[in-house]
């Protein structure tokens, strides 16, 4: 697999790359892609990182598993590749931004733009058998992601975690609260009450300013 990753990622993760978990993480991932169809493709494992360097990550959105549908995962929480009608959570997304910023909602759901801007689309799981949701779940990935958002609250300031939904809140527990902006929200997903009316994207570009550092397009 041609893994991509950001040179500020890898070094920032050398240490939790030569784990003996994540040794054992790397070994079923290579042999499941080898005899299982799975998601995202090889080469987009990483792509949140490849796309939100370490120095410009700037805002963090917390999701559990990659799409399971074919041409659906692309590596980025909540985002889906271009051409790919938009899942319910991300439409609900989409809906909030526009009450609450105004923009119009975007025909794609390719959330790549956003990630460009440092905005890092991270899911607990970075892949998952077809047809199969969270059949990657405790294999490793979870405690990489713990080591990535611990990095980030402990040598990082002024980022801001959208934690969205109850697994996201466990997750972004370790947290540090005293550097850095956390806004809690129901989960998108039209199952669950209460994500649309949150404010989050307004509320996370205020942050921002505030720190003096550039607002996010949604």
């Amino acid at each position: 697999m041609d893994v991509k990753i950001a040179d500020s990622w890898k070094e920032k993760l050398q240490e939790e790359f030569e784990k003996s978990y994540f040794k054992d993480l790397v070994a079923f991932v290579k042999d499941e892609y080898l005899s299982q169809t799975v998601y995202p493709p090889g080469n987009q494992i990483f792509n949140a990182f490849d796309k939100s360097p370490f120095d410009r990550t700037r805002v963090v959105i917390i999701g559990q598993d990659p799409y399971h549908g074919a041409g659906q995962a692309n590596g980025l929480c909540f985002s889906v590749s271009d051409g790919v009608r938009i899942p319910p959570s991300l439409r609900n997304i989409f809906k909030e931004i526009n009450q609450d910023l105004g923009k119009d909602i975007p025909k794609s759901g390719n959330l790549e733009r956003w990630a460009e801007q440092g905005v890092l689309l991270l899911n607990a799981t970075l892949t998952v058998r077809a047809k199969t949701a969270g059949s990657h779940q405790n294999k490793g990935w979870e405690q990489f992601t713990d080591a990535v958002i611990k990095a980030i609250s402990d040598e990082k300031e002024n980022v801001v975690f959208l934690l969205w939904g109850r697994y996201a809140r466990d997750k972004g527990k370790v947290v540090d609260r005293n550097k850095h902006c956390v806004l809690e929200a129901p989960h998108p997903s039209p199952m669950a009450k209460g994500f649309v009316g949150c404010r989050h994207f307004s509320r996370a570009n205020e942050f921002l300013k505030s720190k003096g550092l550039a607002e996010i397009d949604w």
